[in-house]
């Protein structure tokens, strides 16, 4: 980095990179998170920045102004800067808030949504741990514990798996971490489902999804 405050073009990268998330434009949030950066802009401010185009994406969600598609193109917009940002954060000794798991349940091979969850957390500063898809309950729990996580992810798509969330909470609260908390989501799952097996959590949606993970283990959302 650069010496001294930040300069006009950091600033003017910043303001560039939030709309480019916004748009999607995945080479140009590159450009512009590295401009941020050899422009003297904090690590954290350059998070920030990206976490709050991400929030103008989730409420244009919420109000139907776009649709998965658009939102995922702005997620890996995200997630590319979020790359070249990563190493500053660690080097300024901005640690994760919380470290999660994540997968979509055992029988069930869909992944956007739970792909836009991961990507979201990421932004909000959570370190994820992907599991992928068909994941079994027994490695959320294995692997809840092998890194410390204080959040489970589990996503499912279809009404055939979703029952298999509730063997996900009993393996995480019998092997898991103490403390662990289970957020749940997916097309068929509802508020109510969630509470029926015992989660600590529902998302409808990706963008909900910080809030919930960050309300469940007691951290305020930015």
């Amino acid at each position: 980095m650069l010496e001294g405050g930040p300069s006009r073009t950091g600033v003017s990268a910043l303001d560039g990179l939030q709309q480019a998330i916004e748009t999607g434009d995945r080479a140009g949030a590159v450009r512009l998170a590295r401009e941020a950066i050899d422009g003297n802009l904090p690590a954290q401010a350059v998070l920030d920045a990206m976490t709050v185009a991400m929030g103008v994406v989730g409420a244009r969600f919420q109000a139907n102004e776009i649709f998965v598609p658009e939102m995922l193109i702005a997620a890996r917009a995200m997630k590319a800067a979020t790359a070249i940002l990563e190493p500053l954060l660690a080097g300024a000794g901005i640690a994760p808030v919380a470290t999660a798991v994540i997968g979509t349940v055992h029988g069930d091979l869909h992944e956007i949504g739970k792909n836009l969850v991961a990507m979201m957390w990421k932004g909000a500063n959570i370190a994820v741990i992907d599991l992928g898809t068909d994941v079994p309950a027994a490695q959320f729990a294995a692997a809840a514990r092998e890194h410390g996580a204080r959040l489970v992810g589990v996503s499912a798509l279809l009404t055939t798996t979703m029952g298999g969330m509730r063997d996900v909470v009993e393996a995480v609260r019998a092997a898991g971490p103490p403390g662990t908390r289970v957020i749940v989501g997916g097309a068929p799952v509802t508020a109510g489902f969630a509470r029926e097996i015992g989660a600590d959590g529902y998302a409808p949606d990706g963008n909900s999804a910080v809030g919930v993970a960050l309300a469940a283990i007691g951290v305020a959302s930015r």
